[in-house]
């Protein structure tokens, strides 16, 4: 991927050119759409049915709760069970900047840029209206992967505002050619020409830090420092979860996720694995894209794990969610995944399922759907040989010597097809989507602690919270 600006006006959007091509063609479930238009008055009250011990006015003040900088996230969940059938959906983690529009079935026919416009008109450009200070200049979408969508957002913008918008590549190498921060406003150069950008929508998601300010002049939806505070950084988030779990334990609420041990050395990898029994998840904390995870069920897989030249010096160590008779030892019960309907061939899958989400001066709002499955199906029992990625991976990114590539293949749509086969109903999606918000509040509860009051980043607490000096001598000034 190379530096590269393209300017997008209005009137472009071609549904074929930021869709997967089987969705505009799909038609989304019944029960899924059914789900989006209970509005957050109807979840709230079924949610509060299905769990008496929650606080039913404290459900309905998270679901209108607006994220300070945390405006649009996604979260991906398991739907698992434990030994004594209680079914749940756990938070593995909550992303800034999702993907998840090319995936989506539209609503409508007649909205062929389906939640492209939803989210723009309903999230960013309220925020954008909202925020102060916003200097002069031009609109653009900055991206360094995902073409298909990020160009999606773009034709949407256009559209939407009647302006030229800029499309502005900006890889991990060679950015500083088209792109600049001047008194931390953004400019990007078109020809010969610097342009400022009064407003960005980011899907920057590799280390974005390096390239852009947590906190900048330019309005930048979501700002970087919501990536530092857990949405691109597990270790943060973990702890953003916990905070968060806390406060709202007297309500009768919390975030589900797999145990979490943060800020675990290399050398401490092995005492925490073996203490979850020999079967755990090691992860890279600043990593996305299924890149930087590491299942491990025996020792020659955490033998490789400790081998690979890692480029940071802490890590978390998570329960892995297994098959029942293979999964994590925890504090909590043992949770292993539900999985797919059984296929013809009596075959189980892993599955987890994206929730997207954005945010207005109401609250949330539900925004896109999809799922994922793994690419073998799941042992009841494992053999020295097996392939536990394989079997536990979900994700669709496939990180190659050009950039990313994807597995299309095993996307699981919300349509009247594929929904069926995932085994979820509308009470797992209620759940889902209250998870889904607590998760969004915790992580800018965190982003709001990192924020001094003269809206400068706190640099020195971050270091302090999260203890690995080579991210934070990555993070821009």
């Amino acid at each position: 991927m190379t530096p590269e600006i393209r300017e997008v006006t209005p009137g472009g959007f071609e549904t074929e050119a930021h869709y997967y091509p089987r969705v505009p063609n799909a038609q989304l479930h019944p029960l899924v759409k059914s789900f989006l238009h209970l509005g957050n008055e109807r979840i709230a009250t079924r949610y509060c049915h299905l769990h008496p011990e929650a606080n039913a006015e404290a459900v309905h003040r998270v679901l209108a709760t607006v994220p300070k900088h945390f405006r649009w996230a996604g979260a991906d969940l398991f739907h698992v069970t434990n030994d004594k059938g209680v079914r749940r959906n756990v938070v593995v983690e909550t992303n800034s900047c999702p993907s998840g529009q090319k995936s989506m079935p539209l609503r409508t026919e007649q909205e062929e840029d389906g939640g492209y416009r939803v989210l723009l008109e309903r999230s960013f450009l309220p925020a954008l209206r909202a925020a102060r200070n916003v200097p002069k200049g031009c609109l653009a979408v900055l991206a360094d992967k995902n073409p298909m969508e990020t160009t999606g957002y773009a034709h949407a913008l256009a559209d939407l505002t009647g302006e030229t918008v800029l499309h502005v590549t900006l890889p991990k190498d060679g950015w500083e050619s088209i792109a600049r921060w001047t008194d931390r406003v953004l400019e990007v150069k078109v020809g010969d020409e610097w342009r400022p950008v009064r407003a960005a929508f980011r899907y920057v998601t590799q280390k974005p830090w390096t390239r852009i300010p947590p906190l900048t002049r330019t309005f930048i939806y979501n700002p970087v420092i919501v990536c530092l505070a857990g949405g691109r950084n597990k270790l943060l988030a973990a702890k953003a979860y916990d905070l968060m779990n806390a406060e709202v334990k007297q309500d009768g609420l919390s975030i589900q996720t797999p145990e979490t041990i943060w800020d675990v050395a290399l050398q401490e990898v092995p005492m925490w694995v073996e203490r979850m029994g020999g079967v755990a998840v090691v992860k890279n904390p600043y990593s996305n894209a299924g890149q930087g995870v590491y299942t491990i069920t025996r020792k020659a897989e955490l033998d490789a794990f400790m081998a690979v030249d890692h480029d940071y010096e802490r890590f978390i160590v998570q329960g892995l969610v297994g098959n029942l008779q293979w999964t994590s030892r925890t504090r909590g019960s043992r949770l292993y995944h539900v999985g797919t309907v059984p296929d013809r061939n009596q075959r189980i899958f892993v599955a987890d399922f994206r929730f997207m989400v954005g945010t207005n001066e109401e609250g949330f709002f539900p925004v896109s759907l999809y799922a994922r499955r793994a690419r073998l199906p799941l042992a009841d029992t494992l053999s020295g040989d097996d392939d536990s990625w394989g079997m536990l991976g979900t994700n669709l990114s496939i990180k190659n010597v050009d950039g990313f590539s994807t597995e299309p293949t095993r996307l699981m749509l919300f349509d009247q097809r594929d929904f069926n086969r995932l085994g979820l109903g509308i009470d797992d999606l209620t759940e889902a989507y209250i998870q889904t918000c607590l998760s969004v509040l915790a992580v800018d509860a965190m982003a709001q602690r990192l924020r001094s009051s003269k809206g400068g980043f706190k640099a020195r607490l971050f270091r302090t919270l999260n203890p690995d000096p080579a991210l934070a001598d990555e993070v821009m000034s």
